[in-house]
């Protein structure tokens, strides 16, 4: 039986790495936890992902008081692991990180391929044997997660080992996995999410909301600009402002019976705390809360 989906303006998360929260060493200058979670707040967020390990308290009870405390729901958690080693088994990392989520109610665990080396500026090359570690992973963390009661989703991300649209589409196509369809990362890496939306519904089960400045994007896939350089100059931006089709993205997953998050995801580096009247991470996410709300407003599934 189909349920219905809660109206979009209920299902519109956040996550702190929009106020530049990140996992990756020298990343730039980062605010203190309660500072983000109010300001979700602040903006009319109703949840948000947990952010990198040791951003909230690491013991799975106190991060979800953290989050009650401050009216959030608890809504996943971006887990970079790596999938290609057989040497390496990627369960422990993975569980620890259910264990977090299912202490706070939460729903989903967003897996990406890491590729073992510190930032997302470069990669190796990806065998076939590694593929097939890769893709056999995939289908057996799947399984763990919704054993206990989790959906497990792949995030194609620049700088992992699933990053381009072909490499998407292999992961469609030898696993059973879902699909956290991140607008941003898919454009930098020459995938249309457009495209992917409409074409693939029922493999979407988590959405990561960013818009891109193609530009740049291009200047990042030729070579000409590392990845954390671009985004600390220009290559995100408040949805509506970049060059991705957000409402053609989110108008066909909604007509195709999506019911699960839309989370503002725009990868930040911040150089230092705010000056004056000017929050740039704060006012950047003001504005795509209210895109998403005008979008709602215009008769999207509402």
């Amino acid at each position: 039986m189909s349920v219905t989906p809660a109206p979009l303006t209920e299902r519109i998360a956040g996550a702190p790495i929009s106020w530049g929260v990140c996992e990756v060493p020298g990343w730039g200058w980062q605010y203190d936890p309660p500072t983000v979670l109010n300001e979700m707040r602040e903006v009319g967020l109703a949840a948000t992902e947990f952010g990198p390990d040791g951003f909230l308290p690491d013991a799975p009870q106190e991060k979800a008081k953290m989050l009650a405390d401050h009216g959030l729901a608890a809504v996943g958690q971006f887990v970079p692991v790596v999938l290609h080693d057989p040497a390496h088994d990627p369960l422990p990392q993975v569980q620890a990180a259910i264990d977090g989520l299912i202490a706070a109610n939460a729903s989903t665990v967003i897996l990406a391929a890491a590729t073992g080396q510190e930032g997302y500026d470069a990669r190796p090359v990806l065998d076939e044997a590694g593929w097939q570690v890769l893709l056999t992973n995939l289908d057996r963390l799947e399984e763990v997660a919704r054993q206990q009661g989790l959906t497990a989703t792949l995030h194609p991300h620049v700088g992992t080992m699933v990053e381009t649209g072909a490499e998407t589409a292999r992961v469609l196509q030898g696993s059973r996995i879902g699909l956290c369809l991140d607008t941003g990362h898919l454009l930098v890496g020459g995938a249309d999410p457009v495209a992917i939306a409409r074409e693939h519904p029922a493999r979407i089960s988590h959405v990561h909301l960013k818009d891109v400045k193609a530009a740049t994007a291009a200047r990042v896939r030729a070579g000409e600009v590392a990845y954390a350089e671009a985004v600390a100059q220009d290559l995100y931006a408040p949805l509506g402002a970049g060059d991705v089709d957000v409402t053609a993205i989110v108008e066909s997953l909604e007509n195709s019976g999506y019911a699960g998050w839309y989370v503002l995801e725009q990868d930040t580096v911040l150089a230092g705390p705010p000056e004056g009247d000017r929050k740039r991470a704060l006012d950047d996410v003001r504005t795509s809360v209210a895109y998403l709300r005008a979008l709602a407003e215009r008769g999207v599934h509402e």
